[in-house]
């Protein structure tokens, strides 16, 4: 890998309890000055098996948050893969810049041969920003690549069916049945998730509001859906029956807590609560369901794991679809202990991670 410069901080050498306060086994930093590649790439937890989760491309304010962001959401992964039954750890990469004019073949071949070097320990696969064609690219320096075109390719429609399952069963805990029909909801962010999530709350004839920072995408989506459309900042005080992040994480805090008109907290988003403990226990005081992100957006990293393992499209929906009983699990262990869902969620995950340390 000539001219690419690697930096590698591995946990037995702690310097910073804040810095190591999260967990992670490796964080990698990728600079490639020939094509411009700035990433990250942090590996939390091997403990059930190598390292999964997709790239995302965004243009940060600082690399600092950069950082912040992939080891949250590295994090998030090793719960999600734990909680779904996955022999899969949890990994995320970054790569910083615009996804609408920084991106080129060389960046991500250069990309790829990060990748590479971590031997196996980090599977890669699209985020937001980055598209199953640009994946072709980083294959062409690593196998440790997933949804791939003509194969399991996007994820997306995998991940909204989940969601959309346990949006259901969270229905069904809060309303008594899990008929969404009639029920209004407000989609935040109608990119490739949102847009196939609302899809199926259209046909089973929910009322939907809908909004996004992309206007024309905005205005394709509520037109072939028939949503009535808001501004972005408008979206948490609609009257709403169901809120749904689609978008990036931390829209649940201490602002939008006092505006949210919903009685449940169901999307695609990673890290929906800006302050986990906190957010959460207050949510649980307000009487609103939420769950948990990591939980239900967990289809798109099954179709991964299905196209490691050469599952059929079949099996896959299957477990995407059981995501309604491991949602109800949750609730109802929340209700049973008394507890936040996102401690009910954490706890189980937590369980199969020791359980699986002590093999």
């Amino acid at each position: 890998m000539e001219n690419l410069h690697v930096t590698k901080i591995d946990q037995t050498k702690k310097t910073s309890q804040d810095f190591f306060g999260m967990g992670h086994e490796k964080i990698l930093f990728c600079q490639d000055q020939k094509s411009g590649l700035k990433a990250i790439v942090a590996i939390h937890s091997t403990i059930c098996g190598p390292a999964l989760g997709g790239t995302r491309m965004w243009n940060y304010i600082s690399e600092n948050d950069a950082l912040i962001d992939v080891m949250r959401l590295s994090r998030g992964m090793t719960y999600k893969n734990a909680i779904s039954g996955l022999n899969l750890g949890g990994g995320k990469a970054v790569i910083i810049g615009d996804s609408s004019k920084d991106k080129s073949p060389e960046l991500f071949r250069s990309f790829g041969s990060f990748i590479d070097s971590l031997n196996g320990s980090y599977i890669t696969a699209e985020d937001v920003g980055i598209s199953p064609e640009d994946m072709v690219y980083v294959a062409e320096r690593t196998k440790h690549v997933t949804g791939l075109p003509g194969k399991k390719g996007d994820p997306s429609p995998v991940t909204a069916y989940g969601v959309y399952m346990g949006m259901k069963a969270s229905a069904k805990f809060q309303f008594g049945s899990d008929n969404l029909k009639g029920k209004k909801i407000a989609v935040q962010g109608v990119g490739h998730v949102g847009e196939y999530l609302i899809e199926y709350l259209h046909k089973e004839g929910a009322i939907l509001t809908i909004t996004d920072i992309n206007k024309n995408l905005l205005k394709k989506v509520a037109s072939k859906y028939a949503c009535q459309v808001v501004d972005p900042s408008d979206i948490y005080e609609v009257d709403m029956d169901i809120y749904a992040p689609c978008a990036l994480g931390a829209t649940i805090n201490d602002i939008t807590l006092e505006k949210l008109k919903c009685s449940i907290v169901a999307g695609a988003a990673n890290n929906q609560l800006e302050n986990e403990e906190k957010h959460g226990n207050e949510m649980m005081k307000r009487e609103i369901v939420y769950a948990p992100d990591y939980l239900i957006n967990a289809g798109g990293v099954m179709n991964c794991y299905a196209e490691v393992h050469n599952f059929s499209s079949k099996q896959v929906m299957e477990m995407a679809e059981n995501i309604y009983n491991t949602t109800t699990e949750i609730l109802e262990l929340s209700k049973a202990q008394n507890i936040p869902t996102f401690l009910a969620s954490n706890r189980i995950a937590e369980q199969r991670l020791l359980k699986e340390s002590r093999k």
